[in-house]
């Protein structure tokens, strides 16, 4: 085996103004952002209230009156006056934390801002129909308390529907059930010409099912999904057990906890997730539900991790490297949203004191800020700032490169704590934007099986250790080889992220031929932006986008190198 590569050695860093900005932002977020935050909370939770005392009719009803809306506006629309079509919601709105200077140039406007309810519980089918801007805090409330949960449930509460169906979306149980988007039934479309269309993976718009996911709403307006549900109990049963060693050796302590090397299906967890905190240290979570009954049974532990004053759950699951492997019981809905208080650890770096006992006890129950307000008050040259200086990144990766991985973001980046979750990525009938590497099946690989290869999100998010020191740190040059890096093998980048992607090298990444042909089968050229320039880094011109739409019968994928 070969030596870990040590981090590049850096220069100092000479501080300027945006970096005492940086440092004392917190200020700014105490007395601005979480106040404001949790009246917006408040008042997303009573309007989430008021929806669940409607009538499913009453709700459905709305439904129908709000698509028809947006049919009405798309067939206002004049091609020749006005911009690519694309969603009223301010660019600071969403969670990921891409530019969204798209909509700086001329666009014409749809408000989806209505299609925030859940429309049905189909106990019998196992089925939740909800519209897209349906969040996993919403959800979870509805579902859980009958024992029920979408197969895959993000872990942050205001992760939407949408958002995690047009492009990305990962769990503990994705192992299980592959990424959020392999978990729909069903998506009612509403495409560029008005047709509203119901797509599943066997009806006339199958094509369309399948070219959805990944598109970031560049198909059409989804506005309505049919999502599997699983029948859950009431705890999670959590065992914490600590990995020490090389990279490569957390590497295989993470895929042996839950893809058993004997193939026994009895020794496959509910849930698991991995954290690394250091080149030699790392922590495996795998979780099974467990009933009431059994989780409170005499000599077991209860943590209600969910309480406002409770340790961030990554530095309680950091204890394990202490006091070595331990078990506690969770309750499920708290367990889904255990990283929603801290933003995992990113919380850290918002609020340095917010993960001590005196914060946590005092002002806890304000947290965590709400994203969206975090982007609105950062202003050009902090949002620069983070753009060099912080990396929030995943790298979807074979599960038998994950020591590679590893070991590259750290002689790249030496970012800690990095997460780890596994996911399936299912051969489809359609070669979609991402798929299996060729021939997977073959090699007989851990955690692989005949109908699916096994992925994981490698989660970067933090910033990197050289800009702790002090030292010069490029941002842009550090994600662009992390991008060629994915690229050579065969890995993936959530278009969520601030990319340094060109064409060539973005249609190098995802496979093109599936989602142009529905770009051109549906009439999305010419209506809506297409997915590279939405997922692009930067402005983008009016004429830019379409002199690129222009070109469409001359596209510049790349050929493979």
């Amino acid at each position: 085996m070969a030596d870990l590569q040590e981090p590049l050695v850096r220069p100092k860093r000479k501080k300027v103004l945006v970096d005492y900005l940086v440092q004392f932002r917190w200020i700014l977020v105490i007395f601005v952002v979480l106040p404001i935050s949790s009246l917006i909370y408040l008042n997303i939770y009573l309007g989430d209230v008021w929806s669940a005392m409607k009538s499913e009719k009453r709700r459905q009803k709305e439904h129908d009156d709000n698509v028809q809306k947006v049919v009405k506006r798309l067939k206002q629309r004049n091609p020749k006056k006005d911009g690519l079509v694309c969603t009223a919601r301010k660019p600071w709105i969403a969670v990921g934390m891409r530019n969204v200077d798209y909509k700086r140039a001329r666009h014409f406007e749809v408000d989806l801002s209505a299609f925030r309810n859940i429309l049905e519980i189909d106990r019998e089918r196992m089925v939740a129909k909800v519209e897209p801007l349906v969040n996993m805090g919403q959800i979870t409330r509805a579902t859980c308390p009958m024992n029920l949960a979408l197969a895959v449930v993000a872990e942050l509460d205001d992760l939407t529907v949408g958002g995690l169906i047009n492009g990305y979306g990962i769990e503990g149980s994705s192992h299980l059930y592959g990424l959020f988007s392999d978990t729909v039934v069903a998506m009612e479309v509403v495409l560029a010409d008005g047709r509203v269309v119901r797509a599943t993976k066997d009806n006339e718009y199958s094509d369309l099912f399948y070219g959805i996911p990944w598109s970031q709403g560049t198909l059409g307006f989804l506005v309505s999904a049919e999502i599997k549900l699983i029948r859950i109990k009431e705890y999670m049963r959590l065992t914490y057990t600590p990995v020490k060693g090389s990279l490569k050796e957390i590497a295989q302590g993470y895929c042996d906890s839950f893809a058993p090397r004997d193939g026994d299906p009895a020794k496959v967890p509910d849930f698991v997730e991995g954290m690394v905190y250091t080149e030699n240290e790392g922590v495996m979570m795998t979780g099974v539900y467990a009933s009431k009954e059994e989780a409170k049974k005499k000599g077991n532990k209860i943590n209600c991790v969910g309480w406002w004053f409770k340790p961030w759950f990554y530095q309680h699951a950091q204890t394990a490297l202490k006091k070595g492997e331990f078990v506690e019981y969770i309750p499920t809905r708290e367990y889904y949203h255990r990283h929603t208080r801290c933003l995992y650890w990113e919380g850290k770096l918002i609020l340095p004191f917010g993960d001590q006992f005196w914060f946590r006890f005092l002002l806890g129950w304000l947290m965590p800020p709400k994203v969206s307000l975090l982007k609105a008050t950062q202003g050009e040259s902090i949002r620069n700032y983070y753009h060099d200086n912080h990396v929030i990144q995943d790298m979807l990766v074979p599960l038998y490169k994950v020591g590679d991985a590893l070991e590259f973001v750290h002689k790249e980046m030496e970012v800690y704590p990095l997460w780890l979750c596994p996911h399936r990525l299912y051969k489809l009938p359609v070669k979609t934007m991402v798929y299996p590497e060729p021939g997977f099946e073959h090699h007989h690989r851990q955690g692989d099986t005949s109908y699916a290869q096994m992925f994981t999100d490698v989660g970067v998010y933090y910033a990197p250790a050289a800009v702790l020191r002090g030292e010069e740190f490029n941002g842009a040059l550090a994600v662009h080889r992390l991008e060629q890096w994915l690229i050579e093998n065969h890995s993936y980048q959530p278009q969520y992220a601030v990319s340094e992607l060109n064409e060539k090298d973005f249609w190098r990444m995802f496979d093109a031929s599936h989602y142009e042909h529905c770009r051109q089968k549906y009439g999305a050229v010419g209506t809506f932006m297409s997915v590279y320039y939405k997922s692009k880094k930067g402005r983008k011109t009016e004429k830019e986008v379409q002199e690129a739409e222009a070109a469409i019968l001359e596209p510049a994928y790349a050929d493979e190198a």
